[in-house]
């Protein structure tokens, strides 16, 4: 952890495989047989390291006459390990700085100390990181939204054509009434996920609901504010180009819209079979 701490060494973590759906971590085909050896082909999200050496926590199969989640343990590999090899760095939406890369294990030995938590408690500990880490996205996400409709706003309170501000044209108004009202909602969410959290819930249903909501309006605002810009928007000059790629992949780390939207619609049908109605936490 000092290492970490003092910038000496960066860590990366290894989520998914090419092989098989990331959105279904009990689809994990790497294995740690005897708890010891560990196999595997992954690409996983990774923070530069300066050419240091990096500890890589790193999902995998174990406890195989457990139940799926319970068959996930997480395990420090330092990148200097034999067998532990970085493959490439992957471009991912124009970026290639190497943040993402495919990391491959070969018979890579560790001692069992290694092992974060106890055997077989993976899925819970990446549970425990995700929901937290889901909610500092869209908090980040709401700073993008702002920065996006101030920049449509300005652009156009000062762009003329066909005589007259846009800013005065209607749908570049139904736009940003539209982008006020979202970026509203998506802030209420997030703080109603927050409290609940801070009260000790674990919040799965609100923390999905604003992953893929928030991803939505985030690409939403940004859009227009493109639109707003015209060609100046996807040039290099506003920051608007670079905002659209990442809010594109935004719809799809730490779980696809498609997956959250599966955790409320299941959760929420769980509720009225048990003959509850579903709380919507209004005071």
């Amino acid at each position: 952890m000092k290492p970490l701490v003092n910038g000496d060494i960066y860590s990366c973590y290894s989520m998914t495989e090419p092989e098989v759906s990331g959105a279904d971590p009990t689809n994990l085909q790497t294995t740690a047989p005897a708890r010891w050896r560990r196999m595997g082909h992954q690409r996983p999200q990774v923070v530069p390291a300066r050419e240091k050496v990096q500890p890589s926590p790193s999902s995998c199969a174990s406890e195989l006459d457990q139940p799926p989640h319970r068959r996930m343990s997480q395990i420090v590999v330092p990148a200097d390990t034999p067998g532990f090899e970085i493959v490439r760095p992957v471009p991912v939406m124009g970026e290639t700085e190497g943040s993402h890369a495919e990391v491959r294990y070969t018979d890579v030995r560790v001692p069992l100390t290694n092992i974060l938590g106890e055997a077989g408690g993976g899925f819970r500990i990446a549970q425990k990181r995700l929901g937290p880490g889901r909610i500092h996205h869209c908090m980040r996400w709401l700073g993008q939204m702002q920065r996006a409709f101030e920049l449509m706003i300005e652009y156009s309170l000062q762009r003329e054509v066909y005589g007259s501000t846009l800013s005065e044209k209607q749908t570049v108004q139904n736009w940003i009434a539209d982008s006020y009202v979202e970026i509203q909602a998506s802030r209420a969410l997030t703080l109603n996920a927050a409290k609940k959290i801070d009260q000790g819930d674990e919040a799965r249903v609100e923390i999905s609901a604003i992953k893929f909501f928030g991803a939505k309006v985030l690409h939403d605002v940004i859009d227009r504010a493109i639109q707003v810009h015209g060609a100046r928007g996807v040039s290099g000059d506003p920051p608007l180009e670079g905002m659209y790629r990442n809010a594109r992949g935004a719809r799809i780390y730490d779980g696809p819209d498609e997956s959250h939207r599966m955790v409320v619609s299941r959760r929420i049908l769980q509720s009225f079979k048990a003959g509850n109605k579903w709380d919507f936490g209004v005071q």
